[in-house]
């Protein structure tokens, strides 16, 4: 069959990965966002490795295409395929303690991706250890909101894992609604 691929599971992670892609277009703190969940979500359920991949990063592409897109983004597309590596090795163990994990270690590595890729562009920072210390650091920091006390990478640590969270949790309720959404065995 030539549609093998489109089956109510398709449909069902799709529509969370659109949704998520114009959940991002809303108004929201800085980095609060459900894209990496997005990519978590879609390297777990989506059964075909290029679906895992092509489909979130053409959301994130389309989103990027209304919000606006910068020097740095090769990096947070480098680091958002990674996290669709880190959902796709947490398949056989879909668990609250796993999703937070993956959560984490998603957040932590765009931290690191996209900062070390502002440490060779910018001229601020002398190209040394020293220079990507100061640049890490600096990270910590950016666009800190004195008004809530939350910082870029914290937000983005909260949105993460609240987003992934509702996603997961949703999907898991509504298979047990729908088993027809179960990953098949064949």
């Amino acid at each position: 069959m030539k549609y093998k691929s489109i089956n109510p599971r398709f449909i069902a992670v799709l529509t969370v990965i659109l949704v998520a892609a114009l959940v991002r277009l809303l108004p929201h703190w800085p980095n609060f966002t459900p894209i990496a969940a997005m990519a978590l979500f879609a390297g777990t359920y989506f059964d075909k490795k290029q679906y895992a991949f092509a489909i979130p990063i053409a959301a994130m592409f389309l989103s990027d295409l209304i919000i606006g897109l910068h020097s740095n983004m090769p990096a947070v597309y480098l680091s958002f395929a990674i996290t669709v590596v880190i959902g796709m090795a947490i398949r056989k163990k879909v668990n609250v303690g796993s999703v937070i994990l993956a959560s984490f270690s998603s957040t932590v590595i765009f931290f690191l991706i996209t900062n070390f890729s502002a440490w060779i562009a910018s001229p601020y920072y002398p190209q040394t250890a020293t220079g990507l210390a100061e640049c890490y650091v600096a990270g910590l920091l950016f666009f800190r909101d004195s008004a809530n006390g939350i910082s870029f990478l914290m937000n983005d640590l909260l949105g993460t894992t609240i987003f992934s969270i509702v996603f997961y949790g949703a999907f898991y309720l509504v298979k047990m609604r729908f088993p027809v959404l179960e990953r098949s065995r064949s």
